[in-house]
């Protein structure tokens, strides 16, 4: 019998048997409203948080104890289908009816499961790769604003690794607004990516409790696809503040004591009860790209400390970059891996990035002096940087297969050691005589040469507005 109802909080009383933690109470009519529970009170009362809108529910109402946590559909079908907190489709298609259903609530892999080995995972795009390299297994944050290429970022990845890791993708979208979601599904289908992945939603307008254990959901099909069928899984959590604000919300509602900054008391707890799950074990990886939000900016909040922790690798998406067609806009100076060392990625790799970290770093600095005066001003060394640095951002820029019908560019999908090849050989100055409109949107450096060489009419479509060519005499005042 239910006690008392407040907001999302539901209390009940159970004169037998008590339900145990997290087990489902189904109230309302046909069940309809869902609450887990989430405390037992003492050896007659449970307190609870629905996953669902509790409009209808009263003090007095009967309310039943399932005796099973909250449990997602795994199995082969599942793919290229898009499902709620509960496994229920939400595509307009079919319900789902030949799969096997798991409680979310799992362990993490043992440490005896766990592999010791330090491996890359090859993403096909440049910039990623030979300066931001993602770890098997690991986990890392993608920092963007709006508009300027986070979402395509994301489905690049996906085509990839459907494509040409044979793996399965996994998209999670933990207070996504509703239209996100929408035009996510219609550009994975228009892509040709959807059969190889999986999409869940718990949505901005749905109950903190729903928002809280999608994540969970996600993982348990992450588990299946890793442990029984053997594969590589590519996950896709976006946002991962958005988890610990309903984490916030559900320990509010509680009324557990906030910690610093209004913040839950077992924040560190339940990001680690998510984050620990995402492994590279024996029979295969779980890789995870996460969207982070930081609010206000401010690095020290609780929220960006904690997540923090867990990642491996920060790719920071640049507006200015995006806004001089430099796609993908990843910024190479605020972007950094913890698996960059000689030890993981080879010695040649590790000093090639070094050196052109330092290249660009310099070009940064010396943007001011060629706003002022111009780059006829600087010494010859400092003009070689530039020239060098310019040529490495346009050859980092690459087409993408999703953006295809958008560019009408064909997608490139370039090796690490083509990446890495081209970075060498453009910093001992063998493109130097080549305009770097040679450079730009192509995959591997030998393509510089055939589009030098190209008739007018063979000539990829018009580019987005960049700075002019070093080979302009006398660049504008404001040129950077």
């Amino acid at each position: 019998m239910i006690v008392s109802v407040r907001g999302s909080v539901v209390e009940a009383r159970f004169d037998h048997r008590l339900p145990p933690i997290h087990a489902l109470l189904h109230a309302g009519e046909g069940g309809r409203i869902v609450v887990e529970v989430l405390a037992q009170r003492d050896a007659q009362h449970v307190r609870g948080i629905a996953l669902t809108p509790t409009q209808g529910l009263a003090r007095g109402m009967a309310i039943n104890d399932t005796g099973n946590p909250l449990r997602a559909p795994v199995g082969p079908g599942v793919l290229s289908r898009m499902f709620d907190v509960f496994g229920h489709t939400i595509d307009r298609e079919p319900e789902l009816h030949e799969a096997t259903w798991r409680s979310v609530h799992r362990a993490p892999p043992p440490l005896a499961r766990r592999s010791t080995r330090s491996e890359i995972f090859e993403t096909g795009i440049k910039v990623i790769d030979v300066l931001v390299p993602l770890e098997r297994g690991g986990k890392a944050g993608l920092f963007g604003g709006a508009g300027v290429g986070k979402t395509v970022l994301l489905t690049e990845m996906i085509h990839n690794m459907v494509g040409h890791h044979e793996g399965v993708s996994i998209f999670c979208g933990i207070g996504e607004r509703c239209r996100e979601g929408e035009e996510l599904h219609r550009e994975m289908k228009a892509a040709g990516v959807l059969p190889h992945m999986v999409m869940l939603f718990g949505q901005m307008n749905e109950p903190p409790g729903a928002r809280f254990r999608i994540g969970h959901a996600a993982l348990t099909m992450a588990e299946y696809f890793r442990d029984d069928e053997r594969r590589d899984v590519l996950l896709l959590i976006d946002n991962i503040f958005r988890f610990i604000q309903a984490g916030m919300e559900v320990s509010g509602l509680m009324g557990q004591m906030p910690s610093r900054l209004g913040y839950q008391p077992t924040l560190g707890t339940e990001l680690s009860t998510l984050e620990e799950r995402i492994a590279n074990t024996d029979t295969g990886a779980i890789t995870s790209i996460q969207a982070v939000y930081v609010p206000a900016d401010d690095f020290t909040d609780p929220a960006a400390v904690h997540t923090f922790a867990h990642l491996s690798a920060s790719i920071v998406l640049s507006r200015k970059r995006a806004s001089e067609g430099l796609y993908p806009a990843i910024d190479p100076l605020q972007s950094s891996s913890k698996i960059a060392t000689p030890t993981i990625v080879g010695k040649r790799h590790y000093a090639l990035a070094q050196e052109i970290r330092r290249t660009l770093a310099q070009y940064s600095d010396l943007k001011d002096i060629i706003a002022m005066l111009g780059l006829e001003q600087l010494s010859p060394e400092d003009r070689a940087v530039v020239g060098r640095a310019r040529r490495l951002e346009r050859f980092l820029t690459q087409p993408f297969f999703t953006t295809e019908q958008f560019t009408g560019m064909k997608g490139k999908l370039v090796s690490r050691d083509d990446a890495l090849d081209g970075c060498e050989r453009i910093l001992r100055d063998e493109f130097k005589d080549h305009p770097e409109s040679a450079l730009y949107m192509i995959g591997s450096i030998d393509e510089a040469k055939a589009k030098r060489n190209a008739k007018p009419d063979q000539t990829t479509p018009p580019q987005p507005a960049k700075a002019p060519d070093l080979a302009v005499s006398t660049p504008p005042a404001d040129a950077p």
